[in-house]
């Protein structure tokens, strides 16, 4: 499986989320919503969630091996390093 699209949405409002990211894999399946986090070890990503009825989140999409998820990571962060200073913020208040 081939990653052949990534879209980054950064977000403009302080706090730890930065970006929303959307993927498309072998251009015929698409994952929306992929969230990209400053930690304190550094930016990572969290998979698209839904909060359950417990109040628990649970990934709605996920890789099932740490390779792709590395893989998938290290695609997502190098693209967000390369549009940080080319594209506009996405402030969350306006698509509410």
């Amino acid at each position: 499986m081939e990653i052949t699209d990534i879209r980054i949405r950064r977000v403009e409002a302080d706090g730890k989320l930065k970006a929303y990211v959307t993927v498309t894999f072998d251009d015929s399946f698409v994952v929306h919503n992929v969230k990209v986090i400053e930690g304190k070890n550094g930016a990572f990503i969290a998979m698209p969630s839904r909060k359950t009825k417990t109040g628990e989140y649970k990934d709605v999409a996920h890789p099932i091996n740490s390779d792709f998820r590395g893989k998938l990571q290290e695609r997502i962060l190098e693209e967000y390093k390369a549009q940080a200073d080319s594209s506009p913020a996405y402030d969350e208040d306006e698509d509410s």
